[in-house]
């Protein structure tokens, strides 16, 4: 594309070059690259010029300042407001790929995940957009909802590799940094809605009504919400314009719980489930429902949930002991990762390691430690990712939560304490290692270090 007709409208310019692609993160940039620099929080993205430069990008936008570098550069105010309008321009098979967006503080991650595993096995191609990274293809993201530059270009690479639909999670940032804006969502999923996020945020209810907005686009034809969630009103009520796909745990006629899942009876089938937790049930209903809401019928669909997978890092048992790592990083997700270990473990204590990452919301540590010390027989705190904070101010934030009454073992290392606490694990103890799940990184403030709880427990 000519880089005239890519800036149509925006902005007139005399230089005429021929460009392959759209990019905001200067590491990222290829060959032929236009280096999008937007003014962000901290720093501006033009001080990564030279970087874009060296890794071959041939022109830069520049958001609201003037540059001085060895290519064409084009100084653009308020960049950022332009981004949709670029990237619909650059990548312009994006808008034909369904999108079947799942929102919730919890779930998303499963929820998804079953949902595109219902997908395949029912014979249609998609690709799946989260925190695990982007599927079916060579694009990299660090985020749970890619920026939009990069999400339009996945989506574009999708249906010139005839993906014609993609389940994709959608956070609350996403929502409110508008990176979805203008995509073809069809469906909209709502999980659950628990404290998260409050230091962006700042209110339970700015986050709440920023999760709304999925709800509210006119693109969305059904939604599919967990009746469960005592949220769930303002979710059928926004959306009270769209076909309403309402699930509830009430929608089993049996749920019993054994060591390795379920015994599940729903509209007549019989099956095991194979994930641990209530909530693991309600992210198969919510994946269950969305497929439906597609238009499948729900006799194809039933008899596929036995075959379902979770994803890397939630509930993942190790081995065949009784240690689990779990990606639960919020009061409503710890509690609901220690009562699944004693619903299917009834005469074991739970011990739990976890921490709070740096730089994010402090409010729910102490909530978080108050949980732990409830409902865990064991807590033991150490690092998650610390950032640029004190790791020992951010211990001192979870312990002003927990109850005196319990025994709490503080171990900064994290991998020191995984270790030790399955050295010392007894026969009628599990171990909750809770908060990082699939990451394979450790923040730090001056380093960033290959770091994964799964692979050190199974060392261990």
């Amino acid at each position: 594309m000519n880089l005239s007709k890519l800036l149509d409208g925006i902005i007139e310019t005399d230089i005429s070059i021929s460009i392959d692609g759209l990019c905001l993160n200067a590491n990222n940039i290829i060959s032929g690259d236009v280096f999008i620099a937007l003014q962000g929080e901290t720093t501006h993205g033009a001080n990564y010029a030279q970087q874009a430069i060296d890794n071959g990008c041939v022109v830069i936008l520049v958001d609201g300042m003037d540059i001085e570098c060895s290519v064409p550069s084009i100084r653009i105010d308020n960049l950022k407001s332009h981004l949709q309008t670029i990237a619909a321009r650059m990548y312009a098979e994006a808008q034909k790929v369904e999108v079947i967006g799942v929102t919730g503080t919890n779930g998303k991650t499963s929820v998804a995940y079953f949902a595109s595993q219902l997908l395949d096995k029912l014979g249609v191609k998609n690709g799946l957009v989260g925190t695990l990274g982007i599927s079916n293809s060579d694009i990299k993201s660090n985020n749970t909802t890619p920026d939009i530059i990069t999400l339009y270009k996945a989506l574009d690479q999708y249906y010139k590799n005839n993906i014609n639909t993609a389940v994709i999670e959608i956070s609350s940032h996403a929502l409110d940094q508008n990176r979805i804006q203008g995509l073809n969502i069809k469906y909209a999923v709502f999980t659950n809605l628990t404290q998260d996020h409050l230091d962006y945020h700042h209110t339970l209810e700015n986050y709440k009504k920023t999760k709304l907005k999925l709800f509210e686009l006119e693109s969305v034809k059904s939604v599919v919400i967990n009746q469960d969630d005592e949220n769930s009103i303002d979710f059928i009520n926004v959306a009270n314009d769209k076909k309403q796909y309402i699930y509830s745990l009430e929608d089993f006629d049996n749920l019993s719980a054994n060591q390795y899942g379920f015994l599940a009876k729903l509209d007549n089938f019989v099956f095991e489930l194979p994930q641990l937790g209530k909530y693991n049930a309600l992210n198969i209903l919510a994946a269950l429902n969305t497929v439906e809401a597609m238009g499948f019928d729900i006799e194809k669909i039933i008899p596929l949930l036995p075959r379902l997978i979770a994803p890397i890092g939630r509930m993942q048992k190790i081995n065949k002991s009784k240690v689990w790592v779990d990606y639960a990083h919020t009061p409503d997700a710890i509690k609901n990762a220690i009562e699944t270990i004693k619903l299917h473990n009834p005469d074991d204590k739970v011990i739990i390691i976890f921490g709070c990452g740096g730089d994010r919301d402090q409010d729910k540590r102490h909530k978080m430690g108050k949980v732990a010390s409830t409902y865990a027989d064991m807590v033991v705190l150490t690092n998650d990712n610390p950032r640029s904070e004190d790791p020992e101010s951010i211990i001192n934030d979870i312990t002003s939560g927990i109850d005196d009454s319990i025994n709490i073992d503080i171990t900064l290392d994290r991998e020191l304490a995984i270790e030790n606490a399955i050295h010392t694990l007894k026969e009628d103890e599990s171990l909750l290692i809770a908060g990082k799940g699939h990451e394979t990184y450790q923040i730090f403030k001056d380093k960033t270090i290959e770091f994964s709880d799964i692979e050190i427990a199974q060392n261990a």
